[in-house]
């Protein structure tokens, strides 16, 4: 388990969706390198229990605190990057 960023530290996007391809990778059992990360979360099949693991994990990681339903309202991983550098940005 990785260290949560302190929410006043600054996380580049880029940062972000790496991190985020990766564990989304973890839950569909694939390459990060091979994800299609503009792609319908729901499209490259991750279910509403892996959903709701990535709102801990990004919890854990960043600090933040998301809604259960965050990877239903910013459905790809590009949403919920702009979405998480935009919350760690205030």
């Amino acid at each position: 388990m990785t260290e949560a960023a302190a929410p006043s530290t600054t996380v580049s996007s880029e940062a972000i969706s790496a991190w985020l391809a990766d564990r989304v990778a973890y839950y569909l059992e694939c390459a990060p390198a091979d994800l299609d990360r503009g792609a319908q979360l729901t499209e490259l099949g991750l279910d509403s229990v892996y959903a709701l693991n990535l709102c801990g994990d990004v919890e854990d990681h960043y600090g933040l605190v998301v809604e259960p339903t965050m990877a239903w309202d910013h459905p790809t991983v590009e949403a919920i990057t702009a979405y998480l550098a935009a919350e760690l940005a205030r």
